[in-house]
């Protein structure tokens, strides 16, 4: 379960948390309360509009990149400058809406319902792109609330402290992702928006939100229980989900149920099935029995299953000890000797179950994804699963079935959270080893037994997943702000060099450009943009600085030197304050520019800053700015190629380095080939060029392991189709 579950238990370590408050809590309270979730949630809301407004701008090139005409590259380019000119605008809206639910939430007044936010009481033109709108944010909204359902629950139980005891769903949560989708749907009123365009926005702001939400439930939560509000408060699933569906005897929430049916194709599957058993019949024949034996029926053949199983033991093993798989070929030796024993023999329709099963549990051996540990540990299900197999006939046809699910359970968290390298997170190795000794001791024919295992084990690693992803997604905008501001810093030593080489210029202002106004340049092109008016200006304050330094001939240039003076101090003051730049030395700088503006008016010229000076200035501003994006060259063919085909994988791909220690592909810089690296808990572990990564490949120190969105079973089924075919064509 979540860590809301777990607010009742002590923690050392913990925060302090001050004891339950007494109820009701009086007016004043309830507003300091409410004053504070406010300042949490839009703080939360500024970070991550300014998050979602540089990936948004990145996602308008993309679609501009994309486009399919110049009508429509001058749609998309024309709302890309709108929302660059206004994103000052847009965030303050932004913020100021999801304040305002606050005040709505104090008053009783926030009931946001998106159905009939849109809707007039006169049909219009405007009303099918009003519904699309709709139903791309409901559709955001669900899997929000679906996805964050113990926290929100949580929140709104809370919030009905402050609401007077009044229940609180999430239509009247200030905080729910609701309030933080309408939100943001009032802000982009500011701006007229494409229907192509509005799409964008918010498929973008999806990217986000996961982060973002769980930063403010989180937060909150944590406030509260600091706060003696609800501290030991004990998840509760509403009473519209409980009791819905029922496996057996198990009761399954419709969060747990989706979570089963969303586990690859139940299509597909069963295709994949029927292609099996077509491909069994044909390979396998039908084979006579001999005279005087019996056919086993497939409740003898359970039983002796289930004797079978009772003798099977996960073995203790001494510290260092490595579990031994189970042998699947021997297993079903030993079965078909058991079944000799019987007096009998089994039907061809039961060889194919037996093989079926078999070949399930040798692919989980031969599967890469898994780490060797897993794989042992796993195969200790094999008897229990044959046995599943002839008492519930809906295992195999049934995609959905708990058995099925909690097996890609198992393998899921097995290769997120331990390695080959003997590294193990959140004690999952032990966590997967519990379910499978329960399965050997307890698995009785009973399904519901594996019901409850895969509730159990569901609720415990999607907490798990929720935080890992929430901590890979913070790492991973982290880096792309660091990557973002050496690439601006890359850009702003350039734009400075280039306009200062082979020029003679004084100590002061190479010390000006280099430092403070190259800090001054790489803000505003971060806050701006390099298209913005901002950034022009500030650029052309360097051109016309070395200009105005120079010693004039004519009046008029003497006469426009004056005239220029004084608004350029002025502007950089202003840069100054901006970056908080020390007021002493910007002081001393400015005296130094002055000067040097009167030298050049009594036609006199500055003495040159000395070359070791000069290379020790630009040697900083290098160093500050970092390494330029690794350009490739003299490239073996073969490292070429790996290159090239690293450029190609996906994020979430997995690699294994020498050793046995796995790290994922969070994300990669195409711009810079950078790739970013996190372990099993979602922590950033380095960065590693597309060089670095070919060459550990090409050594043998690093390899990609061949991962999949698809679930562990449809993937052995694929594996078994594909095997049964060559045997057919051999």
């Amino acid at each position: 379960m979540s860590r809301l579950i777990r607010d009742d238990k002590n923690t050392k370590g913990a925060e302090t948390v001050l004891p339950e408050v007494q109820l009701p809590l009086n007016r004043e309270t309830v507003i300091a309360h409410l004053k504070r979730c406010q300042q949490v949630v839009n703080e939360c809301a500024r970070q991550a509009f300014n998050r979602y407004a540089e990936r948004l701008d990145e996602a308008f090139n993309i679609a501009i990149d994309n486009a399919r005409s110049n009508q429509e590259v001058a749609e998309t380019a024309g709302v890309q400058r709108l929302v660059r000119k206004n994103r000052l605008e847009l965030e303050r809206y932004f913020t100021g809406y999801i304040a305002e639910g606050f005040v709505k939430f104090k008053n009783k007044e926030l009931r946001t319902d998106l159905s009939s936010a849109n809707r007039t009481s006169e049909l219009s033109l405007v009303d099918n792109e009003d519904l699309d709108e709709m139903i791309v944010l409901t559709s955001i909204i669900s899997k929000m609330d679906s996805y964050f359902a113990e926290p929100i629950w949580a929140l709104n139980q809370r919030f009905a402290i402050l609401n007077g005891g009044e229940q609180v769903t999430e239509a009247g949560n200030p905080a729910a992702p609701i309030q933080l989708c309408e939100s943001l749907r009032r802000a982009l009123r500011l701006i007229p928006l494409t229907p192509k365009a509005k799409t964008i926005c918010y498929r973008t702001y999806e990217e986000h939100l996961t982060g973002f939400v769980g930063s403010v439930v989180d937060e909150l939560n944590a406030y509260f229980k600091r706060s003696g509000i609800l501290p030991n408060l004990k998840y509760m699933p509403p009473a519209s989900s409980r009791g819905a569906i029922n496996i057996g005897n198990t009761e399954f929430s419709p969060e747990d149920l989706a979570f089963m049916q969303s586990l690859g194709s139940p299509e597909h599957q069963t295709e994949l099935l029927q292609a099996i058993r077509g491909l069994q019949a044909s390979l396998g024949g039908v084979q006579p029995l001999p005279e005087g034996v019996a056919m086993l029926s497939s409740e003898q053949l359970v039983n002796v299953l289930q004797n079978i199983q009772l003798a099977t033991n996960l073995p203790n093993l001494a510290e260092g000890q490595q579990l031994t798989p189970v042998n699947i070929a021997q297993s079903a030796q030993h079965l078909a000797e058991q079944v000799k024993q019987q007096g009998g023999d089994v039907s061809q329709v039961d060889m194919h179950t037996i093989d079926l099963v078999g070949m399930v549990f040798e692919y989980m051996l031969s599967d890469e994804n898994l780490p060797d540990s897993v794989k042992a540990l796993l195969s200790y299900m094999h008897t229990p699963f044959l046995k599943l197999a002839f008492s519930d006939p809906g295992f195999f046809e049934r995609p959905e079935h708990p058995a099925r699910v909690l097996l890609n359970s198992l393998a899921e968290a097995g290769t997120r959270f331990v390695g080959n390298d003997g590294s193990v997170q959140y004690d999952m190795y032990q966590k997967i080893k519990d379910v499978v000794d329960r399965v050997i001791k307890d698995f009785n024919n009973d399904v519901n037994v594996i019901a409850e295992l895969f509730i159990e084990f569901n609720s415990y690693t999607k907490n798990i997943i929720r935080r890992q992803e929430l901590m890979e997604r913070r790492a991973t905008e982290r880096v792309q702000g660091e990557e973002r501001l050496r690439e601006v810093k890359i850009r702003v030593n350039e734009e400075v060099l280039t306009r200062t080489t082979q020029k003679e210029l004084p100590s002061a202002i190479l010390l000006f450009l280099l430092q403070p106004w190259s800090d001054f340049l790489s803000f505003v092109m971060l806050r701006h943009n390099e298209e913005s008016e901002e950034w022009e200006k500030a650029l052309s304050l360097v051109d016309e600085l070395l200009w105005i330094i120079e010693p004039k001939l004519q009046a008029d240039d003497v006469e426009q030197q004056l005239q220029m003076l004084g608004p350029m101090l002025s502007y950089i003051r202003e840069g100054f304050n901006t970056i908080g730049y020390d007021h002493d030395k910007g002081e001393k700088l400015i005296e130094a520019i002055s000067s040097l503006v009167e030298l050049a008016q009594q036609n006199k010229k500055a003495e040159p800053a000395p070359a070791p000076m000069r290379d020790q200035l630009e040697k900083i501003a290098a160093e500050k700015a970092g390494p330029k994006p690794q350009v490739f060259v003299d490239l073996s063919e073969e490292e070429a190629k790996v290159v090239d085909n690293l450029k190609l994988i996906e994020f979430g791909t997995w690699f294994e380095f020498e050793g046995g220690k796995r790290l994922k592909v969070a994300w990669y810089n195409a711009r810079t080939s950078h790739y970013m690296l996190v372990d099993q808990m979602g922590k950033k572990v380095a960065m590693k060029s597309g060089l670095e990564l070919a060459r550990d490949m090409i050594s043998n120190q690093a390899k990609i392991i061949s991962g999949s969105s698809k679930p562990f079973f449809e993937r052995a089924l694929e594996n078994i189709r594909v095997k049964l075919a060559e045997q057919q064509a051999q």
